[in-house]
């Protein structure tokens, strides 16, 4: 609860925060379940943010339309540090939302696994309680990997699975949603 009503209390931290939790949560636990228990721990945090992304709308944010609602977003995440983040639609089902400067991602420390999963989770809990009903997110593009970019791809559960299961049999992401 806020202290001062205007949604949840939030602290800063540096953003080294998310590489000390998920190095150390590896060391302790293994890949697996430390990117469950972040994405997790994000998707709760998601949860409580929706009620300051409304506070700062002024209301329900879904009634601002499609273009104040991403800006709102844009600019609510980047007032918190968090990076630049964009909305293109890239299919009738799925969206995507992309930064070049997303805090919790680390480019200097390429690694082969993706790096981003409290903000997937932060991410799919925002969305699901912005929208009323369950927004799966899932991170395909982070540049811990090499990539120049960190995206996001968002929509319903079923697409999502649909997707992450075609990405894992070798498909790109193109090809992947043009199949979808």
């Amino acid at each position: 609860m806020s202290r001062s009503g205007g949604g949840p209390r939030e602290i800063v931290v540096p953003v080294s925060v998310f590489g000390s939790l998920r190095s150390d949560l590896e060391k302790e636990a293994g890949m697996l379940p430390t990117i469950r228990a972040l994405h997790n721990a994000g998707y709760h945090a998601g949860l409580a943010a929706a009620a300051t992304v409304n506070h700062e709308a002024g209301g329900a944010s879904f009634d601002l339309g499609h273009e104040k609602f991403w800006s709102l977003l844009s600019a609510y995440f980047a007032k918190r540090g968090w990076g630049t983040l964009s909305h293109r639609s890239v299919h009738p089902g799925v969206g995507m939302l992309t930064s070049s400067d997303w805090a919790e991602a680390t480019p200097e420390q390429i690694q082969a696994d993706a790096s981003c999963g409290f903000s997937a989770g932060f991410l799919s809990g925002l969305l699901s309680q912005l929208a009323g009903g369950p927004v799966a997110v899932l991170e395909v593009g982070c540049q811990t990997r090499g990539a120049d970019v960190c995206d996001f791809a968002f929509g319903s559960e079923s697409a999502i699975h649909d997707l992450y299961g075609r990405l894992l049999d070798g498909e790109d992401l193109p090809t992947a949603l043009a199949a979808l």
